[in-house]
């Protein structure tokens, strides 16, 4: 097998052992195929399509309440409804990647690291505004390891709670995903076990050129949007501009200082007046052109390096993949 068919089986491989995303109220559109969840009888009582039988969907109901019409190898057509079908794909992949809902609340008491970020800790807080914590959790070793996983992150959403899993959190941080970024370099730390605090002492090693591309990148096509809707609603979402201006700002100074700054100290009041929507649109544009100009020549004269200390992040989660085989959290 040639070097090419080779790296096409693999993708082949890896597609098909991807976990299927589904939703309970999904509506299988045309072409998919399904399996028959029961024996599929004529009218003589002889059994036409035994149960398991894979057909595809031809029509599709505008809602769960009516029947799919469902085609079989054979050519013959059944109106079948949502509650005799499974889409195949789901079918086979029985319970592999399925989790216990409450397998996922026992791993909360698994958090390494919690901190505060958001508003309270920009110092951009009002009376409305929010208390958002987020961090990482480390997974028992069993659970990592067996057939049903565990969730890239967990989430609770009425106490604005968000924790990325190590590798997750790890992975992000190197593609300088602003949030995980943020997360590492928040003052209002909550929560940090002596293994946190090492990736905390060590966080630096994340910090490199693709802060540019992703703070730059994700800013000017934000903006890009927004102002299609200036142009067709006449409005934007105040608060959301607010933060992408204040995200340039931030990645500048990673540039120029080679650590992320939080809390907007100077900034305060004036990005106080855009939330407020006291800042006119046109002057808006023109602060964010300045802070794409100060971000390029920061990008010019950074002494960051091009890409992050992948070794030294591959090591450390090895080493914390070996301290999850303990029974108390490192």
């Amino acid at each position: 097998m040639s070097a090419t068919a080779n790296c096409r089986a693999w993708r082949l491989e890896s597609k098909l052992s991807e976990p299927v995303h589904y939703h309970p109220n999904l509506i299988f559109s045309p072409g998919t195929q399904v399996v028959v969840l029961r024996d599929i009888v004529g009218p003589n009582g002889r059994t036409l399509h035994p149960r398991g039988a894979v057909g595809v969907v031809v029509k599709s109901p505008v809602d769960l309440q009516h029947s799919y019409r469902i085609r079989f190898p054979d050519g013959v057509e059944e109106s079948l409804p949502p509650s005799d079908l499974a889409l195949l794909a789901k079918h086979k992949e029985g319970e592999i990647g399925a989790r216990d809902a409450g397998a996922d609340k026992d791993l909360l008491d698994r958090v390494l690291f919690r901190c505060i970020v958001g508003s309270q800790a920009f110092g951009l807080a009002d009376d409305e505004s929010d208390i958002d914590r987020r961090g990482f959790y480390l997974p028992p070793a069993h659970l990592h390891w067996s057939l049903y996983g565990v969730p890239e992150q967990l989430e609770l959403d009425q106490s604005q709670e968000a924790y990325w899993e190590l590798q997750k959190f790890i992975v992000l941080a190197l593609k300088a995903n602003p949030n995980v970024l943020e997360c590492l370099y928040s003052p209002l730390v909550e929560k940090a076990t002596p293994l946190a605090q090492r990736l905390l002492d060590m966080r630096s090693i994340f910090l490199s050129r693709l802060v540019y591309q992703t703070y730059n990148g994700y800013a000017m096509s934000q903006f890009k949007k927004m102002q299609s809707d200036i142009r067709s609603q006449g409005q934007v979402k105040w608060k959301h501009v607010m933060h992408l201006i204040r995200l340039l700002i931030s990645g500048i100074r990673v540039l120029q200082e080679g650590e992320v700054p939080v809390d907007v100290g100077p900034h305060r009041e004036r990005l106080l007046a855009i939330k407020r929507r006291e800042m006119p649109w046109a002057e808006t544009e023109a602060w964010r052109r300045e802070l794409h100009a100060e971000f390029d020549a920061a990008l010019q004269a950074t002494t960051l390096p091009e890409r992050p200390n992948y070794e030294q992040a591959n090591a450390f989660l090895v080493e914390a993949r070996q301290a999850a085989l303990a029974d108390e959290l490192p």
